[in-house]
């Protein structure tokens, strides 16, 4: 193992190796580069020094935005330069991501060269930092990574060792990145709250935004609204335009023929508070115009997308708190109910849940109740249990045993709330393996990883998941022969929900193009 400076020796020889492959390119190498990269921003979650740097500013929070200024100028950036890229900040607890895809979609129909920071992303890094729309490309994110990361390496020996961590480093490479590549704006999503989230070092704003508030993060940003709403009022600057929705309902502002490219009617919230960002913009540039034109042609895949595959309709929405998933209950009953009126026969219903965190996950399984599931299957947000080599959805902050409890509890949750007999929780046996069998308990079942049970619910009708190159988990007879009804039924409906990890673990196995 390397150690001190031999470390030190060997970073610096392999980013140098690094920038020469980058000039003579090809596809192998760019994959082989690019892997390199995320595997070396995975580290950051791990890091020891990082970890305990957040430990100790979690009771400072205002050391925060000190280390990130810090960070900032050991890349080789200052706070300053950030008034070139003319940013459009904005927070909120749900809709916010929403609100900036509709706000750049319509100042990209402008004409404009747009920037895009967001999180989490659903398959891989390269979707947090968007150019005109598009997730960065593999050679431009090694590049700059590791222009990046080599200034912030080649600094740590004088700052202690320390090194940002994971989000902070990324919001670092998406300023970098859009100065280096010229944006005439960008808009940035913040991470968590407001006030002290490391995006907060943006010193003048040209607008900022809120989305609908809930709770959520609480043992960051507080247990009531009004402290949360502090929290997120923090982005605001003096004499910078700021605007938001009406709180805590949801308000519908866009009434007419308007049409938006999201579906759902807590996405024309978002749409009418992006308009207004997008307006408040185009006024600092004296130029008018027809602002809805973007509106319907936005996407912004995992919130209320729907992909048909056959005879298997997937419903998918990253909606991760009982704010979000009183949205989410109305569409897909909605959306489910106008496709099984064409379906020509039974269809079944099956709920494909997992949670992370500190979510009430009792809270949402009782919202989605009502929708009548078949099935109700919970998986932890683990691509498949075979290795691969997408860095990209590693999370090495989890556990596999505590992923695996959650489902577990979720499973129980489900059964309590719909009136069956509690049994006592299955043991929960776990060697240096995951188990490659699903446990049954009536309706409703476990399994190890995302791949099992997508494979379980579709039983073969979705010709994506039946690739050769998929490994074909096996389960129980038992557990195979609960699945009749799902092979004899017209349709199958699945609402992926709870989860943006778990959406973009599913995007993964069903949108090949999205892995690309």
């Amino acid at each position: 193992m390397l150690q001190g400076a031999d470390c030190t020796r060997a970073l610096s020889d392999r980013m140098k190796l690094n920038s020469s492959w980058l000039q003579r390119s090809g596809a192998q190498t760019v994959d082989l580069l690019l892997q390199d990269a995320v595997c070396t921003l995975n580290t950051l979650q791990t890091n020891a020094s990082a970890l305990e740097q957040v430990r100790r500013e979690r009771g400072h929070p205002q050391l925060q935005l000190q280390a990130m200024k810090g960070y900032l100028q050991r890349a080789g950036l200052m706070v300053e330069e950030l008034d070139q890229l003319n940013i459009i900040h904005v927070t909120g607890t749900k809709g916010k991501g929403s609100t900036c895809a509709f706000t750049e979609q319509i100042l990209r129909n402008y004409g404009f060269r747009t920037g895009f920071y967001s999180s989490p992303h659903l398959v891989q890094v390269r979707e947090r930092i968007r150019i005109d729309g598009q997730p960065i490309s593999k050679d431009l994110f090694s590049k700059y990574f590791w222009q990046v990361y080599g200034r912030l390496d080649e600094t740590k020996d004088a700052h202690g060792g320390s090194m940002p961590a994971y989000f902070r480093f990324l919001t670092i490479l998406a300023f970098h990145v859009f100065l280096q590549e010229k944006v005439d704006l960008a808009v940035i999503e913040v991470g968590i709250g407001g006030a002290y989230d490391c995006t907060n070092i943006i010193r003048k704003p040209w607008v900022c935004g809120i989305s609908s508030l809930g709770i959520d993060h609480t043992s960051i940003l507080g247990d009531t609204i009004e402290k949360i709403a502090w929290q997120k009022a923090g982005i605001f600057k003096p004499g910078v335009p700021a605007f938001t929705v009406k709180q805590p309902e949801i308000q519908i502002l866009c009434d007419g023929p308007l049409r938006l490219g999201l579906a759902g009617q807590h996405q024309h919230s978002n749409a009418s508070l992006a308009l207004q960002l997008s307006h408040c913009w185009l006024q600092r540039r004296y130029l008018p115009g027809m602002l809805s034109i973007g509106l319907q042609d936005t996407e912004w895949p995992g919130r209320t997308q729907t992909l048909k595959h056959g005879r298997v309709t997937y419903f998918l929405d990253g909606a991760h708190t009982t704010r979000s998933m009183q949205a989410c209950v109305p569409w897909f009953s909605e959306a489910a109910a106008q496709h099984e009126r064409s379906a020509g026969g039974p269809v079944l219903r099956v709920l494909l849940f997992n949670a992370t965190g500190e979510r009430d996950c009792a809270a949402m399984l009782k919202l989605l109740v009502p929708c009548h599931f078949d099935f109700a299957v919970f998986c932890p947000n683990i691509t498949e249990t075979i290795p691969t080599c997408n860095a990209d959805q590693q999370n090495f902050n989890v556990s596999v045993e505590s992923m695996l409890t959650r489902c577990l509890d979720n499973q129980q949750s489900w059964r309590v709330l719909n009136g069956e007999e509690e049994k006592a929780t299955a043991e929960l046996l776990i060697s240096s393996n995951l188990p490659l069998v699903a446990e049954l308990r009536t309706e409703t079942l476990v399994f190890p990883c995302i791949l099992s049970a997508l494979q379980w619910i579709t039983q073969g009708r979705d010709s994506v998941l039946t690739n050769p190159a998929k490994t074909v988990i096996p389960v129980t007879s038992c557990v195979a022969d609960k699945a009749a009804s799902l092979r004899e039924a017209a349709e199958i409906h699945v609402l992926i929900t709870g989860s943006l990890h778990l959406v973009g673990g599913v995007l993964k196995h069903l949108d090949p193009a999205s892995v690309s």
